[in-house]
């Protein structure tokens, strides 16, 4: 390959004007906008997802012992590797079609903030990278506790949960009193 050498002053002074207009245009990055990372599963026909820097992990529904005194919510407890672990039935909170637990069923272990809850999925859809700004607020549809635990619905008719605020719901929470 040759080397072009240009001798004229007036050649050169636009080659750099061109090099230096070039090197201040801003990078173009077509994923430039703020991503969430979330883990989509399906409740019925319905597909929700948790950001999975709440997700401990997922595994197995296995052995789950009914607990008398708790919400109808409360699916009951299942020991996970010495740890014993809440799991709550979206389908039953959110006042979705039910159908019975089978050993097919997945939990979702979320943890933060000192907490851990499982939450029953019918199946897991994978991760998933959503654009924050294809988030919506809401629907005008959702109501009442759906609307409390949801932080938007995307393009895609993804309802996204807020992980945090389902970690930090004192009426999610098992514990050992009974109320009378």
């Amino acid at each position: 390959m040759e080397a072009c050498v240009v001798d004229d002053p007036e050649s050169i002074r636009h080659i750099l004007v061109e090099r230096a207009r070039a090197a201040a245009r801003p990078a173009v990055e077509p994923d430039d906008a703020e991503k969430l990372e979330v883990l989509a599963f399906s409740l019925g026909t319905e597909t929700y997802g948790v950001e999975t820097f709440y997700i401990g992990e997922v595994c197995q529904l296995k052995n789950v012992i009914p607990l008398p005194c708790t919400p109808p919510f409360i699916a009951g407890v299942m020991n996970l590797r010495g740890r014993i672990l809440a799991i709550v039935d979206l389908r039953i909170f959110f006042e979705l079609p039910i159908k019975g637990l089978t050993e097919l069923n997945k939990v979702i272990v979320l943890r933060g903030g000192g907490n851990e809850l499982g939450l029953l999925a019918d199946s897991i859809d994978g991760v998933h990278s959503v654009a924050v700004s294809d988030v919506q607020d809401g629907l005008p549809t959702l109501r009442g506790i759906r609307e409390k635990f949801l932080k938007g619905v995307t393009k895609r008719m993804l309802a996204l949960l807020d992980g945090g605020h389902l970690l930090a719901d004192d009426g999610l929470k098992v514990n050992e009193e009974v109320k009378r």
